[in-house]
């Protein structure tokens, strides 16, 4: 048995002396046993380093192996980025989103040794400080005196995404011309998500990172940049006489920062629930920032340990010159409660869900506030989920809900290995990823629009809390199918591209629909165009994008790589630009595009602004402008 032996603590050459020394020991001992003792000793502390060189090492690749790849699989219904997308994030992007990110639930078993593993694995490596620093703009650069803006998700409160000629700034027979201006790279980035805003020559835009920019609208050079906690999914809104930018997070924090440096005015954590976070971009009405919240709890479910589920959807009334509270609604009246346990004896509780996972939607005439909800997580099923509801836009109080799709319980555990979270009768996942739109037909009447992943479209009447006015199926439907993120309308005809993503056949998907809106009759559609990028992992012609309404033209992205202009008027192709390739940027970040998905086209002052690249379709980081150019 080998000895215990307390290891010296050595000092540098500067303190005392640092010779090794044996301990005094009678001279009548051998000076062999003070060199057994030093070899002890040495090969002790060289066993003790071996052994924390070895426990700081984990191996990455096998972690990932283990504890990941069931989830990240190209052809999981898990959602989940696939590896080779994670492959184009940067060491410290996943390791943050490991640690205190939208998956630290996932990963709270792992120690930091261990994260760090799979980061080192998987992460490219970090972008150099010299190239994160080029391509700032020149400070005497004076920003056009009161230029047409797009401050938000929606050119309006309203939703309905359609932009006047004036504003937009492109005819029909300029769309034809229109050629790439400038690109911006994002560094370290696999996806890219939020839409961008455009307000007085800036560009304001989110990352997978957390990083905010505020980019020359005109040029694509760099004014500032600011560090969100984690991903920044919202549009950002600009708002208080044109001094503030809001937005969110996916750790559930709002943040309000100056327009002129990007430096922080406020940052407020509004929902409690430790799996919050904010998807859907806040709305922000004179001095009310209005904010949805969803959370990441559905995925967490995944883990049969976790006990499945408490978080209840919500919108927040702030205050945007100081970020406190005015009210907040929750989406489910009803309080969680314990429910059934587990085989292992995890507890679990219910009713859950109904997230608000888009924008609230403004009706200034009637002063109400809409939001569309999703799905819930846990049983009992509630009345809340799958619909939409009107919240009085001053006080919160509820005024009326419309449930289009009942008893529709799932969460990721349904489609997990081991499914003890999954709901005991389930749902086909149908829930609202797109606001409603608030629309004055042509002739006089308001309807409110919902389009929801079963591939349904409805026409509510606003003025008699929300009576169905007609109902079109335009989509077959599914878990990421139907109409994903919005549509868009002007006075007579709505528009929505279809997704229909099918994970076992990827060329199906896709489409285009025009329909009346007097009676919901469709006026035209047409077919997707056969991907160019067949064989390529993520490559899909589903259309999951919001699209965005000019005068005569809508603009529609597509999972494979293509943002497309069409004839509103008939569905003809009218311009085409494949995203899906390598972009010399004005940052010098090294940049590709992908899939078009959760944002659509900013288009301002004859600019058209577009992100490419998103999670579970083709990768890319990179932030496109197009103008008209012969």
């Amino acid at each position: 048995m080998w000895p215990t032996f307390r290891i010296p603590q050595f000092k540098t050459p500067q303190q005392e002396d640092t010779k090794l020394r044996c301990p005094e020991t009678p001279r009548r001992r051998s000076i062999l046993l003070c060199s057994l003792f030093v070899s002890v000793l040495i090969s002790a502390i060289s066993f003790e380093a071996c052994s924390r060189k070895q426990a700081a090492a984990p191996d990455g690749a096998a972690l990932f192996a283990k504890r990941c790849a069931g989830c990240h699989d190209a052809n999981s219904d898990m959602r989940a980025p696939a590896p080779q997308d994670l492959h184009e994030m940067s060491k410290a992007a996943i390791f943050a989103t490991l640690d205190t990110g939208r998956m630290r639930w996932e990963a709270k078993f792992l120690t930091k040794a261990q994260k760090t593993a799979i980061a080192d694995y998987l992460g490219a490596p970090e972008v150099s400080t010299a190239e994160e620093m080029t391509g700032f703009c020149a400070r005497d650069t004076d920003p056009p005196p009161n230029p047409p803006g797009w401050a938000g998700w929606g050119v309006n409160p309203q939703n309905n995404r359609f932009q006047p000629g004036l504003a937009a700034g492109l005819s029909r027979e300029d769309v034809k011309n229109l050629r790439l201006k400038w690109a911006f790279g994002f560094p370290g980035a696999a996806a890219t998500f939020g839409q961008p805003t455009s307000y007085a020559g800036r560009l304001f835009v989110g990352s997978e990172d957390g990083t905010v920019y505020a980019i020359d609208s005109a040029t694509g050079c760099l004014w500032w940049r600011f560090k969100a906690s984690d991903t920044v999914k919202t549009a950002v809104s600009v708002g208080n006489r044109g001094t503030a930018a809001f937005f969110g997070d996916t750790n559930g924090y709002i943040y309000a920062v100056k327009v002129s440096d990007g430096s922080l005015i406020w940052k407020t954590h509004p929902d409690p629930h430790p799996a919050a976070r904010i998807t859907g971009s806040p709305l922000l009405l004179g001095n009310r920032l209005y904010v949805p919240i969803s959370s990441g709890e559905e995925g967490a479910a995944a883990d049969p340990s976790y006990p499945c589920c408490t978080f209840r959807g919500s919108v927040i009334a702030l205050d945007s010159t100081s970020g406190k509270q005015v009210w907040k609604a929750y989406t489910l009246e009803e309080i969680p409660k314990p429910t059934r346990k587990s085989s292992q004896g995890v507890q679990y509780f219910g009713p859950s869900g109904a997230a608000v996972w888009s924008p609230p939607t403004a009706d200034l005439k009637r002063r109400v506030l809409y939001v569309a909800t999703g799905n819930n997580y846990s049983g009992p099923p509630t009345a809340s989920a799958d619909a939409v509801i009107a919240f009085d836009l001053d006080s919160g109080r509820r005024l009326w809900s419309r449930q289009f799709t009942p008893n529709d319980l799932w969460n990721a555990g349904c489609v997990a290995e081991k499914k003890d979270n999954c709901p005991q009768e389930i749902g086909g996942d149908f829930d609202f990823g797109a606001p409603p739109m608030l629309i004055s037909r042509a002739d006089g009447r308001d309807i409110l629009l919902l389009a929801q992943k079963s591939g349904s479209v409805y026409a509510l009447d606003p003025a008699r809390s929300g009576a169905l006015l007609w109902k079109t199926q335009i989509a077959k439907g599914g878990p990421l199918g139907g109409i994903e993120w919005g549509g868009a309308a002007s006075a007579e005809q709505a528009y929505f591209a279809v997704s229909d993503y099918n994970f076992d056949h990827p060329l199906l998907g896709g489409g285009l629909f025009a329909l009346d809106l007097r009676n919901g009759n469709p006026a035209w559609n047409v077919p997707p165009p056969i991907p160019s990028c067949i064989g390529q992992v993520g490559c899909s012609p589903a259309q999951m994008a919001p699209p965005t309404l000019i005068p005569d033209v809508l603009f529609v992205g597509s999972l494979d790589g293509h943002l497309r202009a069409y004839d509103a008027q008939d569905g003809t192709v009218l311009w085409d630009f494949n995203t899906a390739r390598d972009f010399q940027t004005k940052n010098g970040v090294k940049a590709h595009g992908g899939g078009l998905n959760g944002a659509g086209p900013t288009i301002v002052s004859g600019m058209v602004y577009v992100n490419a690249g998103y999670t579970n379709a083709m990768p890319g980081n990179v932030l496109l402008a197009f103008a008209a150019g012969r």
